[in-house]
């Protein structure tokens, strides 16, 4: 910093004054000579810049940015717990009961013969956690919608009862199985393919930690769905967070890569709809099938289904399914 004559010249005239030892005083300068001015006047010029600082952040403008920060962190902070420890406690949990009774029949139910690697589980949590922040910031934005009128996301059983929220939690599950469905089948599209979803696919052999590996822009639109969704219905706060809790277990069952499900299911009348961890497990080793979430439905309706999937999952490992390329094609074809 460069200090002026006449800027210490002034410092000197208003301060050095004999008479004025309470100045003296008041910035340790009582035994000071005139020699010591050059001193005296950076001190001066610091105290200066600091009372200047101190007023800017005590101006109604930045009073009112604090305000905000501090409200906006008071409806993230629950949000980021919220999203990021349901992932954590779900993946983490399932990988747990895999290793716990792994050796007790678990093991003998595994879908790939390969295993994934260290480096493959290190990518899937880092990308999965930071999948968990854009997923609270979006949960800032219900809440605020929520406050201000353009959700209805209630709390009580006045304003609809325990019916209500049976048939709503139903009906948004459905609803996120086709909206997962045609995003996903979208995504798929060689021009999308590598800024949206590439990322989960490097996970050719899925582990429960790979549930929320997206890129960003598949985050953001996997995000999207819940803002859609009240824009439409109304939802207890008890229904959103069921549906989420459910939506993040059914996520980590589909990347175990060990068949949960009962085999039966391949031939069941009444449960065969339901996807089997061998339904996913499928569309990460082969690329092109199987796009649905929760239920078999729209890969039936609209022939994605994958050929072996229901002889796999009898227990009928396909010849070749597990000895696939580990690094996912860079531009696959159109589904």
């Amino acid at each position: 910093m460069i200090f002026s004559e006449n800027r210490c010249t002034l410092f000197r005239i208003m301060f050095w004054h004999p008479a004025n030892r309470l100045a003296d005083f008041e910035f340790g300068m009582a035994t000071a000579e005139p020699g010591e001015s050059r001193s005296f006047c950076r001190l001066m010029m610091s105290a200066g810049q600091a009372w200047s600082v101190r007023n800017i952040w005590r101006s109604p403008a930045m009073q009112t940015f604090s305000d905000a920060l501090a409200g906006f962190w008071q409806i993230w902070s629950p949000n980021l717990v919220l999203d990021v420890g349901r992932y954590v406690i779900a993946a983490g949990g399932m990988a747990l009961i895999l290793k716990l009774f792994w050796d007790a029949g678990l093991g003998r139910r595994k879908i790939q013969a390969r295993f994934a690697s260290g480096s493959d589980v290190r990518r899937e949590i880092l990308a999965s956690l930071r999948t968990g922040v854009l997923f609270s910031l979006t949960g800032v934005g219900i809440v605020l919608g929520a406050m201000h009128g353009v959700f209805t996301v209630y709390t009580d059983f006045e304003t609809a009862g325990v019916g209500w929220l049976a048939i709503s939690l139903v009906a948004i599950i459905v609803a996120h199985d086709a909206y997962f469905y045609w995003t996903h089948r979208l995504m798929h599209h060689p021009r999308l393919y590598r800024y949206f979803h590439r990322t989960h696919h490097r996970s050719v052999t899925p582990t429960p930690f790979a549930a929320y590996a997206f890129d960003v822009p598949e985050a953001l639109l996997m995000a999207l769905f819940t803002p859609l969704w009240l824009l439409m219905v109304p939802m207890h706060v008890l229904g959103l967070f069921l549906f989420m809790a459910f939506m993040i277990v059914r996520n980590v069952m589909g990347h175990a890569g060990v068949e949960l499900m009962p085999r039966a299911l391949a031939d069941s009348r009444w449960f065969g709809w339901i996807n089997a961890t061998t339904h996913h497990d499928l569309h990460h080793s082969s690329f092109h099938y199987n796009y649905g979430l929760y239920f078999t439905w729209w890969d039936r309706l609209m022939g994605t289904e994958h050929p072996a999937y229901r002889e796999q999952l009898r227990g009928h490992r396909e010849v070749g399914a597990s000895s696939k390329s580990k690094s996912s094609p860079a531009t696959p074809a159109a589904a």
